[in-house]
């Protein structure tokens, strides 16, 4: 038996050429890594495994609880996309888990628009509330399950802990600590707008493609869109700076008041992309100049809520 440390990236994109059935063998020689397998053969420099900078696990761990990694994993998909990428505000890349009796939620915002998703659990859990770094949340979501329980066998769950600056997760035979964010996340529930007058219920999928329509000529710096909703029709338009123009037109169930506000078209289509499970979405607003949330219809679980912009 042997320890040592080897680049990780060069192991798998190696181990990943290989035929599915090849046995492979490793040995250790000095400093380096031999791999076998078949007629293949690679030396791969090592490091001593006591040099591998471990992560000190903090001593304070809160109370153990456990969800399907299947709901975890929808809720993370449903509101990853909003989070920032590198924002000075450094409490935005990132996501806020809260927990509380038989509620998770999760939230992710950039400042210019807002995701919110919750789930019921089966479990009550300990009160919560941590922010998870971006690239936790990536990490999550490629290596949880997102299956169901087979007939007759436990469904796949996630073992979590918090400590002050530290969470730890155990899935899948692997245990995954990491550092929290510090910071005082934003008090979403005072974004998520609460009585918007005029609602509408839109087709998901043609909403989708009369914006990705239009967005082929936006600008590339400013990405705007116009929409005008009025009774019974919804029309977006777009121009760029080679004044060159798009229009569409949705026919839409709506008799509230008539609204023309403008928005950076990635924040809809990309909300759109994400639940594309969904035939129908809610689209809330109030005036030009408001917030505008998107909901599911017969679903107070997911919330979006996305800025105006000035066209």
């Amino acid at each position: 038996a042997f320890a040592t440390t080897v680049g990780a990236r060069k192991l798998i994109d190696i181990l990943r050429t290989m035929p599915a059935d090849q046995a492979v063998s490793i040995e250790a020689q000095q400093s380096k890594l031999i791999l076998k397998g078949g007629k293949s053969r690679f030396t791969l420099q090592t490091l001593p495994a006591e040099d591998f900078p471990l992560v000190q696990e903090a001593p304070n761990f809160g109370a153990v609880f456990k969800v399907p990694q299947k709901t975890l994993k929808r809720l993370l998909d449903q509101v990853a996309f909003a989070m920032a990428v590198h924002d000075i505000r450094y409490y935005l890349n990132g996501i806020l888990f809260t927990a509380e009796g038989d509620r998770l939620a999760l939230v992710a915002t950039d400042g210019h628009r807002l995701a919110y998703a919750r789930a019921k659990l089966d479990v009550q859990v300990p009160k919560q509330e941590v922010i998870l770094p971006r690239k936790t949340v990536v990490e999550l979501q490629r290596l949880l399950l997102d299956v169901g329980a087979p007939e007759g066998q436990a469904e796949p769950m996630i073992q979590m802990q918090f400590a002050d600056n530290q969470a730890k997760f155990s899935f899948n035979a692997m245990e995954f600590v990491t550092k929290l964010v510090e910071g005082k996340f934003p008090d979403y529930n005072r974004v998520i707008p609460q009585n918007h007058q005029n609602h509408v219920t839109l087709g998901r999928a043609p909403l989708l493609a009369a914006l990705q329509r239009t967005a082929i000529l936006t600008s590339e710096k400013f990405k705007g869109v116009r929409m005008d909703f009025d009774k019974g029709v919804l029309r977006i338009t777009s121009n760029n700076a080679e004044q060159e123009e798009a229009s569409d037109e949705l026919d839409i169930d709506y008799a509230g008041d008539a609204i023309e506000i403008g928005f950076n078209v990635t924040y809809l289509i990309d909300v759109l992309n994400t639940l594309g499970q969904q035939e129908l979405i809610n689209v809330s607003l109030q005036d030009a100049n408001s917030s505008a949330l998107i909901t599911i219809p017969a679903d107070e679980d997911f919330k979006y809520v996305v800025m105006p912009m000035r066209i």
